[in-house]
């Protein structure tokens, strides 16, 4: 018996190289044609029959990358640079551990991210001169860039452009571009910065870098795109960025990325269902790989979606859900707050949130909700200043979404301050921001805006058409606590039949009837006592009264008291 199993045993260890030379052959293959998951199973089935030599551990870790095995990828490249050691190969052994250092430094593993770079830079010390000294920059820049040193992380990518650049190296260089791209956008040189991220990007459409490069790259321009609000450049970078990972169904941790901006333009575009289902697929693949804070954002787009749907409970949870991985405050669940009637809450949470975001971009969305819910609290001066701040922004940052927000908020601030007419240019102006944008939901709450600027200045026609077109949009988006409110603007002016009294007097003459003051008036309305002082003498002039018992007595006799 003994005899018979040694006489197979020659023929059944032949087969191990044969084994290991095929699935070697069929990995290396499927690596060239981008088949990422067969790459992995044929490069592991062959390093299973003999150990793969350290270029074809760097090819392994690569397709484990870009499948989603994060593990297995650094497992190979840690494989890799023992192997490179031994050879006494320092230069390759050096760029394993900057991308095991890198690698470890986006997923936030900073002990192991500090222990792979400085190896690295040990293994560059006799080699000065070498392309890998350039990728070392790349964190150099990153930290610099994250830690609120814009200027600093510029200069190192730069220098990193330069290196590539003179060792014809693509991946160094497109990576080094969009790193100083991003940071000058911080600085605000945002033209120069944005014509950095463009060239980045024709180097990844021209085919010019690798596949993990392009990736990296087309993330954070898209990232970049929406810092500064260029929704015309993030919606054309990420198509070409759906167009790439569709070429590459195998391809894993950039399917998320574009689903979260896709998402924000789907939303800005009225299609409220299939940008929620977007997020939710972008939540569905971040979690199946190791959670990211890129939960944060795809939990916060589902969050205000349904915030605006009226789906508080919903929006409430997801705000929550965001809050573990964002690491910038918004200003969403203030702004449910408001939605829910917590006025208090939500004037507590705005004010808190403007005092701790301070980039210009961020501060930005944060600004809008500032004017909506200072409004509501009666402090138009807080509002007026936050409104300027927000125009001043938006010519900085020179992004037409902006000038919408800045400009819509600026109309209602006018309004509140009683200059309908001012109001009138303005939020005309606004609507035509969003209208160009293509950005319904925007260009609706515009319309409400304009329909009330037009009533102060008696033209009924005009602000009964701008309610009903509002109206149509609200009612098309399901985002019933907007409906709700025009559906009461044109119950208003269908109970006022033929009374004398502008929307806003009327709007008085209700809550003088509940028996409220000219204070409580102006909190509630968010106007000056000034100004309901001069509404409360039109309303007796035009009514012929003489005391706000009598005008109580009015609204009740000629049925203005709108329905519940």
């Amino acid at each position: 018996m003994s005899r018979s199993v040694r006489l197979k045993d020659p023929a059944l260890h032949s087969k191990g190289p044969a084994l290991h030379a095929q699935a070697l052959s069929r990995g290396k293959e499927a690596f060239r044609n981008q088949a990422w998951s067969t790459a992995f199973s044929e490069l592991t089935a062959a390093d299973g029959e003999a150990p793969l030599p350290p270029f074809q551990l760097v090819e392994l870790a690569q397709a484990a990358l870009l499948t989603g095995k994060d593990r297995e990828a650094a497992d190979a490249l840690a494989r890799a640079h023992q192997a490179f050691l031994g050879l006494n190969e320092n230069q390759p052994a050096a760029r394993c551990a900057f991308w095991l250092g890198f690698t470890a430094l986006l997923n936030g593993d900073m002990a192991q991210a500090s222990g792979w770079l400085s190896r690295a830079s040990r293994l560059l010390e006799a080699h000065p001169d070498c392309v890998e000294n350039g990728y070392l920059l790349l964190p150099t820049g990153y930290r610099a860039f994250h830690g609120g040193k814009p200027r600093k992380g510029s200069e190192a990518f730069a220098l990193a452009a330069v290196i590539g650049e003179r060792f014809s190296d693509s991946d160094l260089t497109a990576m080094a571009r969009q790193g100083q791209g991003r940071a000058l956008i911080r600085l605000g040189e945002i033209s120069r910065g944005v014509s950095l991220l463009d060239e980045a990007m024709v180097s990844v459409t021209a085919g010019e870098v690798s596949p993990l490069t392009a990736g990296a790259v087309y993330c954070s321009v898209i990232e970049g795109c929406g810092e500064i609000f260029d929704l015309r450049r993030a919606q054309e970078w990420t198509s070409a960025l759906e167009r790439w990972c569709a070429s590459q169904p195998d391809l894993v941790p950039y399917r998320g990325h574009c689903m979260i901006r896709r998402a924000e333009i789907l939303q800005l575009r009225g299609n409220w269902e299939e940008a929620l289902e977007e997020a939710r697929r972008a939540c569905v693949r971040f979690s199946q790989l190791t959670p990211k804070p890129e939960l944060g954002a795809t939990y916060y787009r589902m969050a205000e979606i349904f915030r605006l749907r009226g789906e508080f409970e919903a929006a409430e949870e997801a705000y929550r859900r965001a809050a573990r991985w964002h690491e910038i405050p918004q200003s969403g669940m203030a702004l449910l707050r408001l939605a829910q009637g917590q006025v208090d809450a939500a004037s507590a949470a705005i004010r808190r949130i403007a005092e701790e975001v301070h980039e210009p971009a961020s501060r930005a969305g944060v600004l809008d909700g500032y004017v909506e819910i200072a409004l509501a609290t009666g402090d138009v001066a807080g509002a007026h200043a936050a409104a300027e701040e927000l125009m001043s922004i938006a010519g900085q940052l020179d992004a037409t979404f902006v000038y919408g927000i800045s400009n819509r908020a600026l109309g209602a601030v006018l309004m509140a301050e009683h200059d309908a007419k001012a109001a009138l240019t303005v939020l005309r102006r606004c609507l035509a921001i969003w209208c160009e944008l293509d950005a319904p939901y925007e260009a609706a709450r515009a319309r409400v805006l304009i329909a009330l600027a037009c009533d102060e200045m008696d033209d009924n026609d005009a602000a009964t058409m701008e309610l009903k077109l509002a109206r149509e949009v609200f009612q098309r988006l399901a985002a019933s606590p907007d409906c709700a409110k025009v559906e009461l603007l044109l119950q208003k002016r269908a109970t006022r039949n033929q009374s004398p009294l502008s929307m806003r007097e009327l709007d008085v003459l209700l809550l003088i009837a509940a028996g409220k003051s000219n204070k409580a008036i102006a909190v509630k309305l968010g106007i000056s006592e000034k100004t309901v002082a001069r509404h409360v003498s039109n309303i007796f002039n035009k009514l012929d009264l003489s005391s706000r018992a009598a005008a109580a007595a009015y609204a009740y006799q000629h049925q203005l008291i709108p329905s519940t």
